[in-house]
């Protein structure tokens, strides 16, 4: 499992730094998320404030709780409403662009459907959600992922940067295997850049003698 994840995220120091997952700790966690994923009946329902998701900045556990709200909603989503992969496909997940729209989609809809909101809310979400379909299918289309393969988001070297290497389709033999493996790689990634950064804020104090 690849444990390239998208997103440079800014992350706050912490005091102690995070070891990475080893591989029995990465397979009780791989079953444990797996158990849970790909099921009807949830929309990802949220026990926090409902306020938009910032990626790059969430830390490990913030992103474990986002990484399956979401896969709730989207899996909900796709299944209510009937999506083709064409709109939604399966490993939505490793592609950025789909993350950041699916993330909004879902948070826009708990502050629709919030007790408490407008009664016109839910009309004004299926508006929005017919828009956001045309944009899905617009990213999907663009990054070229499929039902049954998939490969990265194509990125364009501008002049002067390094030229990119053409990406390489893979086939989707496991949706499910595949998300859980990802999380906890993105989950691992996000420990070790808050670790690093520990540890360049301890040596900064000691240098200055703090």
């Amino acid at each position: 499992m690849d444990g390239e994840v998208p997103w440079q995220f800014d992350a706050e120091p912490v005091d102690v730094p995070a070891e990475p997952f080893s591989d029995g700790q990465l397979a009780i966690f791989e079953a444990e998320l797996a158990d849970g994923l790909d099921r009807l009946g949830g929309s990802g329902d949220w026990d926090g404030p409902v306020e938009p998701v910032e990626w790059r900045r969430l830390t490990a556990a913030e992103a474990e709780a986002q990484w399956r709200a979401l896969d709730e909603f989207v899996t909900w989503l796709r299944t209510t409403y009937g999506l083709p992969p064409t709109v939604v496909p399966p490993l939505w997940h490793r592609h950025p662009e789909l993350v950041e729209e699916l993330s909004a989609l879902h948070t826009h809809r708990l502050a629709c459907y919030e007790p408490g909101s407008s009664g016109s809310g839910p009309l004004a979400w299926h508006a929005d959600f017919a828009d956001a379909r045309e944009r899905l299918r617009e990213w999907v289309a663009t990054c070229g992922t499929r039902l049954d393969r998939d490969r990265p988001t194509r990125a364009t070297s501008w002049p002067g940067e390094p030229a990119v290497a053409p990406a390489e389709e893979k086939p989707i033999t496991d949706r499910q295997a595949d998300f859980a493996g990802f999380v906890a790689a993105d989950l691992d990634f996000r420990r070790a850049t808050m670790a690093r950064a520990a540890r360049r804020t301890r040596a900064a104090g000691e240098w200055r003698g703090v």
